[in-house]
This record gives structure tokens, sequence and C-alpha cells, in this order.
């Protein structure tokens, strides 16, 4: 059986607003179909692919060269600088990213609170669990 997601459960799980995930479904930009009760539900198959989709690619859709694949864009909620370090964090939807850089390159980088940033994310170990 396939999972399928009411439409403030999608929401949630792309950071918008119940009412811009009816848009898209009114629009045709993501299915969703009634269930026995009336209520829209989305696919979870049909969900997923519309997310790949929507995936930013850098400005006007261009490709990057790097082997990174994992990338959230967000707006830049703190900077801790001390004489060598920084400590930069990203509210990248519901998603808080830490990342620890050095001072040299926050500074290079114009980290400061309200600048959009995307936080690249490249591990040898990540841990994916069942959400309850």
């Amino acid at each position: 059986m396939t999972t399928t997601f009411r439409i403030s459960e999608a929401a949630a799980l792309l950071g918008v607003s119940a009412d811009t995930v009816r848009r898209w479904v009114d629009g045709g930009r993501l299915p969703a179909a009634r269930d026995d009760n009336g209520h829209r539900r989305v696919p979870g198959p049909e969900l997923a692919a519309f997310v790949r989709s929507q995936s930013w690619q850098g400005e006007a859709g261009e490709h990057r060269a790097s082997s990174a694949r994992n990338r959230m864009r967000g707006i830049v909620t703190d900077v801790i600088r001390d004489g060598v370090m920084a400590q930069v964090e990203i509210q990248a939807g519901p998603f808080r990213v830490v990342s620890l850089m050095s001072r040299e390159a926050a500074d290079d980088l114009g980290l400061e609170v309200g600048v959009v940033a995307e936080a690249v994310i490249k591990s040898t170990n990540v841990v994916v669990e069942l959400a309850d």
C-alpha cells in the first residue's frame, strides 16, 4: 500500500504552508486524490518526485560541478566569530544547520545574519531513521 499524505502533512514535510500545497494541487503541479472523507491526499511517490523536481540547482537552473548532492538553501540566523573560527547557523525550511569553519572563510563568503546561503553537505556517515 502506498503512503499518502494529507495536505497539512505534505506542507510540514516541504516547509511551506498548507495553502501553498493546495495551490500546487489546484494548479496541477502536485497530484492529489480525495479519500473517502473528501480530504485531498498526496501519494508519497508523487510527493517525492515533486520535491526532486523542485530542488534548486543554482542561478537560472545551471548545474554546479560538485560531487556533493545534499544542498539546503536557507537564511543565516547566527554567526559567531572568534580569532580563528566561525560558527554559522542556517535555517533551511524546518531544519537548522550548524557549520564550523575558519573565520577567514566566513569573512570571504560575507556570511552575516539575514544573508541567504546554501549548506552543502557531504558526509561519510549519515544516519537515517524512520519518523514516527
